[in-house]
């Protein structure tokens, strides 16, 4: 019997002409796009086309100003970006705008000075000096804190991972510090009676939580950086860790995925896990006019040789404690801002976006009398004045 032959397959037809052009083409436009936005990455990125998709039917003048809405204006107010929304807080209220001043939530309170953070897509706002604390998340309240009379918060912060350092002043103690998991249960409280507590914060991972305490070194006031592991158990009262920092007073912190930074009046620090100095920016002499901890992997400060006066210099400080680049200033900024790779810096006559690096990336000549700017991370920024404030989407 005769074997049957497989059939030899059909030749490939190769494409046509019109097809290879086509491709040719398209090659051609991704290398040149490509060309473009390395040669203009300062201006044009994908920032820019995030950007245009989410505010496409935003109303906007030729500069990339929105329609500006009213909020209740005070003194007193303190403000916030909260999922891109404006979190707005009085000593009676608290309301979240919308781009468009639609108001999202409306919250009573009674405070004094209010305090607000933002962390992980929530809010907390809580009365230094006071008693009332609460949480907001996706417009709405999800956690509240009403401490006993005779107790006062000295500070409240969130977490990268949504847990909540509380630190209190307490009858009996000199500082107490209370850690609360992303549900809000508590799991750590630290009670010290030798040292005065600051300030606390929870490392990204949910594993860790560092304090500033402040006491006696001989004759002199030093602070401590002192780390306690949130799995240990009640007995166990001593740190696992602490770290000197001498007698500079810490301003502000904020533990982030590339180590722990401490603003102080004489010294920006960086700070390991394991206690480790990273890096350090001495502000050699000059006074600290205004910072902001918000930007991805750098700090940005504000430097004068004078308290009064409007001659500073802008640094980005990098997590080395190098800095990486600075600018100049004759005229007095009003205000600072960094969120992601930008920094907004307001003047009275305009308001500069800059790269993290410091480069110019947009200008604004007209900012409506605004006096502060909060930056966000697609590049676009929310100007405030007294009584109003509006969005600026860079074209």
């Amino acid at each position: 019997m005769e074997l049957l032959k497989p059939k030899a397959p059909p030749p490939k037809k190769r494409p046509s002409l019109l097809v290879r052009f086509l491709a040719f083409l398209t090659t051609l436009a991704l290398v040149a796009g490509a060309v473009f936005l390395v040669a203009h990455r300062d201006v044009w990125n994908l920032d820019s086309l995030w950007r245009w998709i989410r505010y496409l039917g935003v109303e906007r003048s030729d500069t990339g100003q929105a329609d500006s809405f009213p909020y209740e204006g005070g003194s007193t107010n303190r403000f916030a970006l909260l999922d891109g929304e404006l979190l707005v807080c009085s000593p009676t209220t608290i309301r979240l705008y919308s781009g468009s001043g639609a108001v999202s939530l409306e919250k009573a309170v009674s405070m004094e000075q209010p305090v607000v953070d933002v962390n992980a897509g929530s809010a907390l706002v809580y009365d230094a000096g006071g008693r009332e604390l609460l949480v907001v998340s996706g417009a709405q309240e999800v956690f509240s804190l009403t401490l006993e009379e005779e107790e006062s918060f000295l500070s409240a912060r969130l977490s990268a991972g949504g847990y909540l350092a509380v630190t209190a002043q307490t009858s009996g103690y000199k500082g107490v510090v209370t850690v609360y998991d992303p549900s809000f249960q508590a799991v750590l409280r630290i009670n010290l009676s030798s040292r005065f507590i600051t300030d606390a914060a929870v490392s990204p991972d949910g594993s860790t939580v560092a304090l500033l305490s402040l006491g006696l070194s001989g004759s002199s006031f030093d602070t401590h950086l002192e780390f306690y592991r949130l799995s240990r158990s009640e007995e166990d009262v001593e740190p696992d860790l602490t770290c000197s920092l001498g007698n500079d007073v810490i301003l502000d912190m904020d533990w982030k995925s590339d180590g722990i930074w401490l603003v102080g009046e004489s010294a920006l620090s960086i700070y390991a896990a394991d206690g480790a100095l990273s890096g350090r920016y001495d502000y050699g002499g000059q006074y600290l006019k205004n910072y902001s901890l918000d930007g991805s992997g750098y700090a940005v400060l504000l430097l004068g040789k004078y308290r009064a006066g409007s001659g500073t210099t802008l640094l980005a400080v990098d997590a080395a404690g190098s800095a990486a680049a600075s600018l100049s200033f004759d005229e007095q900024v009003l205000s600072l801002s960094a969120a992601g790779n930008y920094v907004a810096v307001l003047t009275a006559g305009n308001l500069q976006i800059y790269s993290q690096e410091l480069n110019l990336y947009r200008t604004l000549e007209t900012t409506q009398g605004a006096r502060l700017v909060l930056q966000r991370a697609d590049g676009s920024t929310m100007l405030i004045n007294a009584d109003t404030a509006h969005l600026y989407v860079p074209n």
